[in-house]
């Protein structure tokens, strides 16, 4: 079994192949190129690890939250490609991978995992390793970085670039480490979504969809002249 993941949910952009145990994979920082790289980045992923989207047994993709354009790329490219391979697609959630990848790498259980919304808000949840995967500890939402409750987050680690833009709030919420480097990745999207695939619980591809968390996705002509960015 192999599936293939992608994510531009923020400014890089990932895709990988993920059998369970390997992974082939390949990261860039395409900024505002993502639209234009995710196509060629998947057809050189292929190539590279000698199969077809006809062989794969799945589509996944980061679903959000995350950049407004870069939710609907990934879940476009993800449907795009589903239709027309008649594969299925698994949506995961962009701060359970970035918990999955501060496990990966860091070998953190709590992460409270945190990614910068722009207009002064963060996008955060809170994550507990069980067994093979994380348990919801909180579930994600949008707001002000002073807003988040410190309440319940002992022995947490703090993941994500909202650390970077608001260097206080580990500080702040008591926090026993802090990685603002970590990022939702392809790598991680597949290993959330292994569990699903195993399972047989892909969904068809007309059932793709982001996962803004934040309800509101434009400014006013006024925001965007005052250099307001969502």
């Amino acid at each position: 079994m192999q599936i293939l993941a992608l994510d531009t949910s923020t400014q890089w952009l990932s895709v990988a192949l993920f059998d369970g145990r390997t992974v082939v994979e390949t990261r860039e920082c395409a900024a505002n190129a993502s639209s234009a790289r995710i196509l060629p980045a998947i057809g050189e992923l292929l190539a590279r690890g000698e199969t077809s989207l006809a062989q794969l047994d799945g589509i996944a993709y980061g679903a959000g939250p995350g950049s407004f354009t870069g939710l609907r790329i990934a879940c476009g490219i993800a449907q795009g490609l589903a239709f027309g391979s008649d594969r299925p697609v698994f949506g995961v959630s962009t701060l359970e991978a970035l918990a999955q990848a501060a496990w990966r790498e860091r070998e953190w259980l709590r992460v409270l995992a945190c990614l910068d919304a722009r207009m002064h808000e963060v996008y955060v949840a809170a994550y507990e390793r069980k067994d093979n995967g994380f348990a919801v500890v909180r579930e994600a939402a949008v707001c002000k970085p002073d807003e988040i409750d410190a309440d319940g987050l002992d022995g947490f680690c703090g993941a994500g670039d909202a650390f970077f833009t608001y260097p206080a709030l580990a500080r702040r919420l008591g926090l026993a480490d802090c990685d603002p480097s970590l990022i939702p990745d392809a790598h991680s999207i597949a290993q959330c979504a292994w569990p699903r695939v195993l399972a047989g619980a892909g969904v068809p591809a007309e059932q793709a969809q982001p996962l803004y968390v934040r309800h509101r996705v434009a400014l006013t002509s006024a925001e965007r002249a005052a250099g307001l960015r969502l």
